[in-house]
């Protein structure tokens, strides 16, 4: 990306924080000015104040990485640590019975982002990490939040080309709608070697007094997984949650 005149400090230092990446989470000055479309001695200037801020922290290795303070101020975000407490107590009920991973999530704009998950031990592996963005169309947890979104997000998500992950991934828009108007019906999704050819999941919705809010999911290793028995109880722990989040005093 190159370098754009007439962009506000504030445009330069959030291009500076989103050069990082699951992928890239140490990066050098040079690499942030190069992601971030800024001359070095910029990107330098800005660098210094996020340091001297806690958003970013400098290695020893002279790389920078993200910093606790900016983390801390991430954690306040509203639909992730207050949903997360709320939904914690029952995921980890959910994982005692299953011993599966166990995962929440919420929709933002046209992908999911992960707020919580539980790993079982001798559980199928998963790709998921908390703070992670991922699909709408594949996963268990996607499919609940797209089913339920406003209109105009489903047609642009349909709209748009649909990445297959698998053999089984769901690219077709007219599938996909078909399995949607499955998911309002029955109250719950199962995606069934979407994102990996071992693994299915079985997802519920959350509700709050807007409606679906997020969307909490199973995830089990195929050849050992019956989502007619999982079913009932995602749904359940989904709506143990949306009735502590209904209670009053919760935000």
């Amino acid at each position: 990306m190159g370098t754009q005149p007439g962009r506000s400090v504030t445009s330069k230092v959030l291009a500076l924080l989103a050069a990082f990446s699951p992928a890239d989470p140490a990066l050098t000055l040079s690499e942030l000015a190069r992601r971030a479309g800024l001359p070095v001695p910029t990107a330098h200037r800005r660098v210094a104040e996020l340091v001297d801020w806690g958003a970013l922290e400098r290695g020893a290795d002279g790389r920078y990485r993200i910093g606790l303070r900016l983390w801390e101020v991430g954690s306040l975000a509203p639909r992730g640590l207050g949903l997360r407490e709320l939904a914690l107590p029952v995921m980890e009920d959910l994982y005692e019975v299953t011993r599966e991973n166990v995962q929440l999530a919420v929709r933002q704009d046209l992908e999911l982002v992960f707020v919580e998950r539980i790993a079982g031990r001798h559980a199928v592996p998963v790709l998921t990490r908390v703070g992670g963005r991922f699909a709408l169309h594949a996963t268990g947890v996607g499919l609940v939040l797209l089913a339920h979104a406003p209109v105009p997000v489903q047609e642009q998500v349909l709209g748009a080309p649909l990445e297959r992950y698998t053999e089984r991934t769901i690219t077709d828009p007219a599938a996909l709608r078909r399995q949607l108007a499955g998911v309002r019906r029955s109250g719950y999704a199962v995606s069934d070697r979407q994102v990996t050819m071992d693994a299915l999941s079985v997802a519920a919705p959350i509700t709050g007094p807007e409606g679906v809010l997020a969307a909490i999911s199973l995830v089990v290793a195929y050849d050992r997984a019956d989502p007619v028995a999982l079913a009932p109880l995602v749904q359940a722990a989904g709506r143990a949650i949306s009735r502590a989040v209904a209670r009053p005093g919760v935000r």
